[in-house]
């Protein structure tokens, strides 16, 4: 059965409860209606059970994206911004945060209000703000003529900029300023990411403790100094915090911001707290060459975007990639993956109707061949082509 007023799926359901291996995932209008075993399905109808489809998955959520398919996120124009959105969930990422990096505050502020819009109705799941308030010593691709301590009056400009749509924003907990931004971004419920940072142990970890407002961190390992045995720095201060579930971190799966050893480090050291994230740019689903990222021009060699002085700029991946990567390379085994692409980035950015297959959810879904592959994509009850 099929269209707005009804539509059941057959498959291997995972959800976050665990895995129906005949299962039917019942959907009417936008949301999921019901998910039982196939047998009891069978029951309640005249009709044999839907044709079983493969491995179905909640919808993928990015909670890290600045754009794709040549189009980008910071941006001023909202038919860009809902071309790079339309991309990602052609790919599986159902939801989305689009992220907007640093530039001259008029800019930043115009950008989130582009973006308001299109999370008003449902394009994107929200707004995620990297910068400007981030180290100039780990600033990886970020444009250091705008890097700036914590600003409470660009801050307000900004949240009234969202109009409630600002998810998460990140900042450099050594930055002065950090612990008022902070608490101001916490009180109007965002949640505050700590990153692009090149601060003590201690000083990240407090960020991240029951008594600071850090609950998850920027793209972990990248924008920060090395682990190291003497000098720990904010790569261990996270991982501690998220394996006191304290906090969660992001990882970029895409095999090129940080290696399978590590990835497996931090499954290990974290399992359920870990958001795997794309940190796409526009350059994702596109071939090699000459792109953009805020206000600095990006070359994509092989994959792998870059600006000028050799930093990365983002990534090239899909979500779908970054689950293949955790499986394949990283040894996690594949409910533990779909949870770090699904369940566990809708926790950490606050995402309530997404990340599981369950009642009253949307529906969103995924449905994968045996060798993860990608069959079909469901987003809002509706099949995208």
């Amino acid at each position: 059965m099929s269209g707005r007023r009804g539509l059941d799926v057959r498959g291997r359901v995972v959800t976050r409860a665990g895995v129906l291996e005949d299962g039917v995932v019942t959907v009417r209008g936008e949301r999921v209606a019901a998910v039982r075993p196939a047998t009891e399905w069978a029951t309640t109808h005249r009709e044999l059970p839907p044709e079983y489809s493969g491995t179905i998955i909640p919808g993928l959520v990015d909670i890290h994206t600045h754009g794709g398919f040549g189009h980008r996120f910071d941006t001023e124009d909202p038919a860009e911004a809902r071309a790079a959105a339309a991309f990602h969930h052609r790919q599986g990422s159902t939801s989305v945060l689009a992220a907007i990096v640093t530039a001259a505050p008029d800019t930043m502020v115009a950008q989130t209000s582009v973006l308001r819009t299109l999370a008003a109705d449902g394009t994107i799941a929200g707004i995620h703000i990297e910068g400007p308030f981030l180290s100039r010593t780990r600033c990886g691709a970020h444009d250091l003529r705008y890097l700036t301590d914590p600003d409470p009056d660009l801050i307000d400009r900004l949240l009234r900029a969202a109009d409630g749509q600002l998810r998460v924003m990140t900042l450099a907990p050594e930055r002065t300023g950090f612990d008022t931004a902070a608490k101001q971004l916490a009180d109007s419920g965002v949640v505050v990411a700590v990153g692009h940072s090149d601060s003590s142990f201690a000083c990240f970890r407090a960020a991240l403790s029951p008594q600071g407002c850090g609950t998850l961190v920027t793209h972990l390992a990248n924008g920060m100094p090395p682990l190291h045995h003497r000098a720990s720095g904010p790569v261990a201060a996270g991982l501690v915090a998220a394996a006191q579930r304290q906090a969660f971190v992001e990882v970029i799966g895409d095999g090129v911001h940080v290696d399978s050893g590590f990835g497996a480090l931090v499954f290990a050291t974290a399992l359920d707290r870990v958001a795997l994230v794309t940190d796409a740019m526009q350059a994702a689903g596109m071939p090699d060459g000459q792109y953009q990222l805020g206000p600095r021009p990006v070359t994509v060699t092989e994959g792998v975007a870059r600006v000028a002085d050799g930093s990365l700029a983002g990534g090239t991946a899909t979500l779908l990639h970054c689950l293949r990567w955790a499986v394949r390379q990283c040894g996690v085994p594949l409910p533990d993956a779909i949870a770090a692409v699904t369940a566990t980035p809708a926790d950490a950015a606050g995402l309530d109707e997404v990340g599981d297959l369950r009642p009253g959810m949307y529906a969103d879904a995924v449905v994968l061949d045996e060798d993860l592959g990608l069959r079909r994509v469901l987003r809002r009850g509706r099949w995208l082509a």
